[in-house]
């Protein structure tokens, strides 16, 4: 079957695409899918999906600890005080994706958030959280979609919010992420 959960080299059944780069295994095992909860690192992780938005996420990861020096732990208050110059700061930044409208609305979306209540962004994005009882679990990558409705309304939700870089793709790499569903094929490892 295409796609299905391969060995890694310690014999256990991974999703494959998890075996494409060491630094991914960890990631697959350990944090992706796994729920994640508050508005700092709700906002981390929107915010590191934007960034990921047309490149591979292993360009991401192996710069996550660049992302988070430079964007201020992701602190939501810090990076919504961020000035002209910390714009600057992070362009010329060669721990991170320099791309500038990212980076834009990676500060816009901080500034949008800071006037939220605590609690609003995790509360907002958890409650798009299909109920697992109704997703087939994936038996293969061909089974897992890119989009879904849920994502599709969770990107229409936080743009109506004024958010930036969020469109569906990015709401459902977002939702897998953060365990909102759990992708992780059926005979994975880490699937729940």
């Amino acid at each position: 079957m295409t796609g299905a959960a391969l060995a890694g080299p310690d014999g256990v059944l991974r999703c494959p695409w998890s075996l494409s780069a060491e630094e991914y295994v960890a990631y697959h095992d350990e944090e992706w899918g796994r729920p994640i909860h508050g508005d700092d690192a709700l906002y981390e992780r929107l915010s590191l999906e934007a960034f990921q938005s047309g490149l591979s996420w292993i360009t991401i990861l192996r710069r996550r600890e660049g992302f988070r020096a430079a964007f201020a732990e992701f602190k939501i208050a810090s990076v919504a005080a961020f000035t002209d110059a910390d714009r600057d700061r992070l362009l010329a930044d060669p721990g991170i994706i320099r791309n500038g409208s990212k980076i834009d609305a990676t500060l816009a979306n901080a500034r949008v958030l800071a006037d939220w209540p605590a609690g609003e962004l995790d509360a907002l994005i958890w409650s798009f959280a299909p109920d697992p009882a109704s997703r087939p679990i994936p038996r293969s990558l061909a089974d897992v979609p890119a989009v879904t409705d849920e994502s599709t309304a969770l990107s229409k939700a936080l743009k109506k919010r004024g958010l930036r870089f969020v469109g569906p793709t990015t709401a459902y790499a977002l939702m897998q992420a953060c365990g909102l569903v759990d992708d992780h094929l059926a005979d994975c490892v880490a699937r729940r």
